[in-house]
């Protein structure tokens, strides 16, 4: 039966509670902006969306609809699944909600003595078949994307479709022979291969390289895959020198959300402020450019992962801080605790039991190449915001002339820092409405309003430095247009007279001047 109430996120466990004890919700799940550090990021399970995971983000969902009962669940799942979107199956438990995977609910089914075996044989078949004739490659790919379909989704029913499932598919499709039969068995033996090796905690970075080639080739028919293709990226991207210095310099600092998860994010209801909306889609853009990094220079194309890496030139480690950022980390709580995480950070791949980065030396590589150039880049930051929130005066004996020079040195710093000016705006707009967001979190109640005055001070000072533009209305200039053109051609008057030396130099004067109108502002 649909439901028409679509319930908010913090209430959807208890509104799904109250349809009942054998109540699924059947939900759909959009992508994630994954605000989180990249380090500690959890395997994806694959099958899964991870909604029943704590501190999920259950903005994601969209409720199709509720079923009563495995079987019910089981066949509107089977029916509804469209192989573009994830379709999650979630249930109500005292305090949480449990995921559960379609293969999951069929095994269920099929050691109920009083299930019809038969006719769950025959959805499992109409399923599969499915998946092969709405697969874009169709014919014999279209068995191998649904074969990936049904590890990703049916493992714990069986790696692979069972003989009598298939058999019914191929009939389906008229393709019962033994050809077809063995690649769809093959298939699903090597996914589950692969899925096995992604529970391994320590991986070498070419046998990531080798699975990501795996999983993206099918990714783009099997929704259940995208996640894990760009985990595997990540994980490659976390092992990669170049790679780590590109999302130092790309990703914005969002130190003070990171903290307030930690600190408060472990108790129980205690609301963590969303990170806000400027800082989550720079981290995304950082995200997607540093796997677009990565995709590139694993996939034969060099020169297009040179490219990136050009544009975003890494800064230099400074040797020492500049007065302007010794003056924003003195006021701002959020930059102290940014240094005290590079700090942590270093001594954590240095200590004794750091196994991680002394089991994988290309790790520990690309980790220090990450801590030298984000070092570089929090000083840039800091620099910028610290010119911009204490102005210092003009030096006493410093010429006129470069008393302009001087004062254009505050809009490079903050260019170099955020790229341009707007951007560094939507930063600190970001910053202040995450500052203000109630409940403020218990860590940092004593400091939130100075944090929040110091922000508006610099956003303020930036905003007087932003250059004064000319807009241009295009209608205007069209309807301009258009009645000089209307206009009458102006009679032919006598024909001009000789011309005299005054008149030669006016004209070879204009001819010299330059042609760009002027704007007055």
């Amino acid at each position: 039966m649909s439901e028409q109430h679509a319930p908010l996120p913090d209430e959807f466990r208890a509104w799904l509670a109250e349809r009942g004890e054998d109540a699924y919700a059947l939900v759909w799940v959009a992508e994630h902006s994954e605000p989180d550090g990249w380090a500690g990021t959890e395997a994806p399970r694959v099958g899964e969306s991870g909604l029943a995971r704590r501190g999920a983000d259950l903005t994601r969902i969209t409720v199709e609809e509720v079923t009563h009962g495995q079987q019910e669940t089981l066949r509107r799942w089977l029916q509804l699944d469209d192989g573009v979107r994830h379709l999650a199956i979630l249930t109500a438990e005292p305090g949480n909600l449990r995921e559960h995977t379609p293969g999951e609910i069929a095994a269920e089914l099929m050691r109920d003595p009083g299930n019809d075996e038969a006719r769950l044989t025959a959805m499992l078949a109409s399923w599969l078949y499915r998946r092969c004739a709405e697969a874009p490659q169709g014919l014999e790919l279209g068995w191998v994307a649904a074969a990936a379909a049904w590890t990703c989704h049916m493992r714990a029913l069986a790696g692979y479709p069972p003989p009598s499932v298939l058999g019914q598919s191929l009939a389906s499709a008229g393709e019962q022979d033994d050809v077809t039969e063995e690649l769809v068995v093959s298939t699903g033996h090597r996914m589950t291969d692969l899925l096995d090796r992604l529970e391994h905690a320590y991986r070498p970075r070419a046998e990531l390289i080798e699975d990501w080639h795996a999983v993206q080739s099918l990714a783009a028919d099997v929704p259940a895959l995208r996640e894990m293709a760009d985990w595997l990226l990540d994980q490659i991207a976390l092992r990669d020198a170049h790679a780590q210095q590109l999302r130092a310099v790309l990703e914005p600092d969002i130190t003070d959300y990171l903290r307030d998860r930690q600190a408060d994010g472990s108790l129980l209801n205690v609301t963590v402020p969303a990170l806000d909306a400027p800082r989550a889609a720079h981290l995304a853009q950082a995200r997607e450019t540093v796997r677009a990094y990565t995709a590139a220079a694993h996939s034969g194309r060099e020169q297009e992962a040179q490219q990136l890496l050009d544009a975003f030139p890494i800064p230099a480690r400074a040797l020492a801080i500049s007065g302007p950022a010794a003056a924003w980390r003195r006021d701002s709580a959020t930059a102290q605790d940014a240094v005290e995480d590079l700090v942590a950070q270093r001594a954590a791949i240095t200590a004794e039991n750091g196994a991680d980065y002394f089991t994988d030396p290309e790790l520990l590589h690309a980790a220090t190449a990450y801590l030298a150039a984000r070092e570089g880049q929090l000083h840039r930051v800091h620099d910028a915001l610290g010119r911009l929130a204490h102005p210092a005066p003009a030096p006493r004996d410093l010429p006129e002339e470069l008393a302009p020079v001087a004062a254009a040195q505050t809009q490079l710093r903050v260019i170099e820092a955020f790229g341009t000016l707007d951007r560094a705006a939507q930063v600190l707009e970001g910053q202040i409405h995450y500052q203000l967001q109630q409940p403020v979190p218990a860590r940092r109640r004593a400091t939130t309003g100075a944090e929040a005055d110091l922000l508006t001070q610099a956003r303020d000072a930036l905003e007087h430095t932003l250059p004064s533009t000319v807009l241009f209305d295009a209608e205007d200039i069209r309807t301009r247009t258009q009645e000089a053109m209307a206009r009458p051609a102006t009679p032919a008057g006598p024909g001009p007279a000789a011309p005299i030396a005054h008149h030669e130099a006016h004209t070879q004067a204009l001819a010299a001047a330059p042609t760009t109108p002027v704007v007055h502002r």
